[in-house]
């Protein structure tokens, strides 16, 4: 049975992430920085009959908190198959380029950008001893670069600079990471579930969780073809489904 970890996994996406997940027939690790919301949420989902789920303190900010869940999953399983780096904060609103503060730009990405880092790297050895390593990095089409460029595009004008600039930052690191990896059997890719009704954005958004979700799980179960070092969006009204960087 193939292991999951899914940070920031107890509401919205990452729950239905871990549902679905469940329902493949995968053990999951529900990660949740309050390990008893996380209990609770786990609770609640075996009581509907989803099975083969666990929740796991992981605050992604904190390097004894990261640490020690790692260790926690090697006890438990030897290796980690799945890495699903779906924690993520919006920050403080108005976010202009302008006048938000540093403060206010260094919290957004120490949990959007310096996290994955952390437990990225914090879990890269049991993750090598899979057969088929995978990492989703969840980011959002507002870190596109060449999106917010062209005046043409629908979201053109948003300025959160703060959270677009951690979500650019992090697909950076997805393509730096993925090409390191490219020797290994892994799969790194950035994925965009869109732009979806969440407690995230007060509901606001026309995609839907369970599509957000489903995305995700198949951009991240990759077969051993299957590409690396690529951008996937929900909102790309294209086959293909890449997002430009």
């Amino acid at each position: 049975m193939k292991t999951v970890l899914i940070t920031g996994a107890n509401r919205s996406i990452g729950l239905e992430t871990t549902k679905q997940l469940s329902e493949k027939g995968l053990f999951v690790y529900l990660g949740s920085r309050d390990l008893a919301k996380g209990e609770e949420v786990v609770k609640e989902l075996n009581e509907k009959g989803f099975q083969n789920i666990k929740a796991i303190q992981i605050d992604v900010t904190n390097d004894e908190s990261v640490l020690a869940a790692k260790n926690s999953i090697e006890k438990e399983q030897g290796k980690l198959d799945i890495l699903i780096n779906n924690a993520g904060i919006l920050g403080d609103i108005p976010q202009d380029p302008s006048s938000t503060s540093v403060p206010n730009i260094q919290h957004v990405f120490d949990t959007n950008f310096f996290g994955v880092i952390r437990v990225t790297q914090a879990f890269l050895d049991l993750l090598k001893k899979s057969d088929s390593p995978r990492i989703g990095n969840i980011t959002s089409g507002l870190g596109s670069l060449t999106l917010h460029s062209d005046p043409s595009w629908k979201y053109y004008g948003i300025n959160a600079v703060s959270y677009i600039s951690s979500k650019a930052a992090l697909n950076a690191f997805t393509v730096t990471l993925a090409k390191e990896l490219k020797d290994l059997p892994f799969k790194v890719n950035s994925i965009d579930p869109g732009y979806t009704a969440t407690d995230f954005n007060h509901h606001n958004g026309p995609g839907s969780v369970e599509s957000a979700a489903s995305f995700i799980i198949k951009h991240t179960l990759l077969d051993e073809d299957g590409p690396t070092g690529k951008f996937y969006s929900n909102d790309i009204e294209d086959e293909s489904e890449e997002s430009p960087w």
